[in-house]
């Protein structure tokens, strides 16, 4: 298992990570791990779980870390190291049906009834403190909810939300505004039992920054997730 290889500090041969379900920019970080812990010799198996119940079983040692995760995660669970350099990033956006407005930043939305999936770390912080703020379990209850106008605003990846949008058939009736309401960086995080291996893979990590093959990587596997969820539309 890897739990005890980690435990004894020896490398391990596979690593269990937690994968937001139905999360299509999960799969973008997904392709990039895969190739930079093959050239450490380790396998990579996928665990899709939902956002919050993935932080506590990754946490807690029942995974070996997360696929990729705000920064802020390690303050919220110390047991959780982060991965540099960053290795992704999303772009919350304010998807609307009807709405339209001069996008500012997250204080833009704060007028209206948002909507967020629950457990997703960066819309949770962003909407903090806003006095109507309603989350759901999946995105796809998110766009469904601002489709029927039970929200104003749903916040969304705007990768992962236009996805969602042509897979159930909705991309005629919400859209998402622009500009962006922030650009966040994403950070692969491995569980503490990991830590002689985190100077191996950031080394790795750091070199396909460096050479632009992380970027090559994410574009071509954005191309594939697009067109797998363009098969996958609804009629």
């Amino acid at each position: 298992m890897a739990l005890d290889a980690g435990a004894a500090g020896a490398v391990p041969s596979t690593l269990r990570l937690a994968r937001l379900d139905g999360v299509p920019d999960q799969r973008i970080g997904s392709e990039i791990l895969k190739v930079a812990y093959a050239r450490l010799g380790i396998e990579l198996q996928f665990v899709a779980v939902p956002a919050l119940r993935s932080l506590l079983e990754s946490s807690e040692g029942r995974l070996d870390g997360e696929v990729q995760r705000i920064l802020n995660v390690e303050v919220q669970y110390p047991t959780l190291l982060a991965v540099r350099p960053s290795i992704n990033y999303i772009e919350p956006a304010a998807f609307v049906k009807k709405l339209d407005f001069k996008v500012q930043g997250w204080p833009s939305i704060a007028a209206y009834q948002v909507g967020i999936v629950r457990g997703v770390g960066s819309s949770e912080a962003g909407t903090q403190g806003m006095a109507r703020v309603t989350a759901v379990p999946s995105m796809e209850a998110l766009m469904r909810m601002v489709a029927a106008e039970r929200v104003d605003v749903a916040v969304n990846d705007r990768l992962s939300g236009m996805l969602i949008l042509q897979q159930l058939g909705l991309q005629g009736e919400v859209h998402p505004l622009d500009p962006p309401l922030q650009r966040i960086p994403l950070y692969h995080f491995l569980h503490m039992r990991h830590a002689e291996l985190l100077p191996r893979i950031e080394e790795t990590l750091r070199g396909m920054a460096a050479s632009g093959e992380l970027e090559q990587i994410r574009s071509r596997a954005a191309k594939r997730i697009a067109e797998d969820y363009e098969r996958r539309a609804l009629p």
